[in-house]
């Protein structure tokens, strides 16, 4: 499968804008790049059987985070406001990401 880049990136805040979680803000903690899906901190909470283990005798029920398509969610400003990101070279020819709403660097 082709990598392609996207728009969010581990640590980004991001709104979910479609799904279950609709509405709800969290903070990227994992990104699949070749599936193209983020898991986001606190959000799309799915139930996990474990059986006994020498590592966990216990076994059990626990809540983990499940991945979301990345086209699902929404960079959020410190404001709390959505906006859509932009690819640009700087000064340095580095490329940088920036918000196409405001110009200011992300």
């Amino acid at each position: 499968m082709n990598k392609k880049k996207l728009h969010v990136k581990t640590g980004d805040t991001v709104k979910v804008i479609a799904g279950d979680d609709r509405g709800k803000t969290g903070r990227i903690i994992a990104v699949d790049i070749s599936k193209q899906r983020v898991t986001i901190e606190g959000l799309n909470l799915v139930t996990k059987h474990a059986k006994p283990s020498a590592k966990n005798p216990q076994g059990g029920i626990s809540q983990i985070e499940a991945p979301v398509h990345a086209s699902n969610v929404a960079l959020v400003d410190a404001k709390g406001e959505t906006f859509k990101a932009g690819r640009r070279k700087n000064s340095e020819g580095k490329s940088e990401r920036y918000s196409k709403k405001t110009g200011e660097v992300i």
